[in-house]
């Protein structure tokens, strides 16, 4: 009798041990900014929150992160509409909104962003310009963000934004641009010497008449001009005197003699 009571004791101190290390095993801990996707005998049951949460041996869990992810699009050649080659690269920022449809529609939720942005951005850039593309590019970064955004909201997935890190041209097409450049800065260059001599012109044209008004203002300018030149004592200082000058001369020197 007291083996029989001593055997019932044993097992079901064993059958307490295995519940409880049941129990243990089933205590799954989930870290704020990640969600519990809960599968029961194969088929979607709930999503748990984080925090400490139990599952059954008839459950599976599989942990979803809910943090904004980075995926880099790799550089990539894509023709623009007017037949020029660029090599372009992206970044793609994006995070999970429903766990449960992130792991429910699609297998590898990473992957398929990804590859969906890489189409969008070849579709894009190759119905857009070269020089709309160079000038452009948070436009279309948008068009590339809306276009990729309305599919992967099905998956649970939201796009936050995308960034057009690069975009390389051919060497060839780099020099022409150069020259290019070169020559609308030559061009400002002459507008703006030409401009220049315009506003002197102008303002030599207005001191000439306000000159020609005064009688006596254009010698007192000749004088300060001779004088400005013989501050050099290497200048000489030709003064060509009109002919009646000359005659004028000679009658006053006659006059003294007589």
């Amino acid at each position: 009798m007291d083996a029989i009571l001593i055997f019932s004791a044993c097992l079901v101190g064993v059958v307490l041990l295995l519940f409880v290390w049941m129990v243990l095993r089933s205590v799954r801990m989930l870290y704020e900014y990640e969600r519990g996707v809960v599968f029961q005998l194969g088929r979607y049951k709930n999503t748990r929150n984080p925090g400490l949460t139990i599952i059954w041996p008839t459950q599976t869990m599989r942990k979803v992160d809910m943090r904004i992810k980075t995926a880099d699009i790799p550089r990539q050649e894509v023709m623009t509409r007017d037949n020029i080659p660029m090599l372009v690269n992206a970044v793609v920022y994006f995070k999970v909104i429903k766990p449960e449809d992130a792991i429910i529609k699609i297998e590898d939720y990473v992957f398929a962003v990804k590859q969906y942005t890489q189409a969008a951005l070849r579709d894009v850039i190759g119905n857009s310009e070269m020089d709309f593309v160079l000038t452009e590019r948070e436009q279309i970064a948008e068009s590339i963000q809306k276009i990729v955004d309305s599919e992967t909201t099905g998956w649970g997935v939201d796009v936050e934004s995308i960034k057009i890190q690069e975009v390389e041209l051919p060497a060839e097409m780099k020099r022409a641009m150069a020259k290019q450049a070169e020559a609308e800065r030559e061009r400002r260059a002459m507008i703006i010497a030409s401009q220049g001599e315009l506003a002197s012109s102008e303002n030599l044209r207005q001191a000439a008449e306000i000159l020609a008004r005064s009688g006596g203002a254009l010698h007192l300018r000749t004088l300060q001009t001779i004088r400005d030149i013989a501050a050099d004592p290497s200048e000489k200082i030709i003064m060509v005197l009109p002919s009646d000058m000359g005659k004028l001369a000679s009658l006053l020197v006659d006059d003294d003699k007589k």
